[in-house]
């Protein structure tokens, strides 16, 4: 999330409304990221989606990462290297994201949302993922979030990149335990829907 901030090329969608809040707001990019996650995970409660460690870790672990990798890493000034920066921070977000869906401990809430809403509609999960990105995207741009290049990257490489690293960070499930089952994709993140989905670990 820092370097594809510090490409300023342009965030993902979730990303896109947190840097947009945080303008507003005046909060730094990790606190906004902290506020959210937990305002999302509230409206589990009434869709009776349950939270596993790996919720609650992706609420508050993100925020305090990012606003530490913040702080020591610089803005490129060169476009080489903002692009290095956008591919590699799409690239380690993917990894992440298989990463965290693989360790089974449950889904970050964005996802929760996601999956919930998708379970109490009954609409497809390509449907309610796709309104749930286009409007954050939206109100994220209209509050000053950053729009451009790396917005259409991610969701363009994001699903297959993590197809490719799900399967190699997958733990091995234990058919004795009864833990959550880590849903959606990545993901701000990213189970039970399709790895293709964007994941959002944030």
């Amino acid at each position: 999330m820092a370097l594809m901030i510090r490409a300023e090329l342009g965030l993902d969608p979730w990303d896109v409304f947190h840097q947009g809040l945080a303008e507003r707001t005046g909060w730094s990019f990790g606190v906004v990221t902290i506020v959210v996650g937990a305002a999302v995970l509230l409206l589990w409660w009434p869709m009776r989606q349950r939270p596993g460690l790996g919720t609650v870790s992706n609420v508050f672990v993100i925020g305090l990462a990012v606003d530490a990798s913040l702080h020591w890493l610089p803005a490129p000034d060169a476009l080489a290297w903002q692009l290095a920066f956008l591919v590699s921070g799409v690239v380690l977000n993917a990894i992440a994201g298989g990463a965290y869906i693989g360790a089974r401990l449950g889904p970050g809430p964005r996802d929760g949302l996601m999956t919930g809403l998708v379970r109490i509609t009954g609409r497809s999960v390509r449907l309610i993922r796709t309104a749930i990105e286009v409007t954050v995207l939206a109100v994220g741009f209209l509050l000053g979030g950053s729009l451009g290049l790396g917005t259409v990257l991610y969701a363009l490489t994001i699903g297959p990149l993590v197809q490719v690293f799900l399967p190699l960070l997958t733990v091995p499930e234990r058919r004795s335990v009864h833990s959550p089952v880590a849903a959606g994709e990545p993901g701000r993140a990213g189970g039970a829907a399709p790895v293709a989905e964007q994941p959002h670990f944030g």
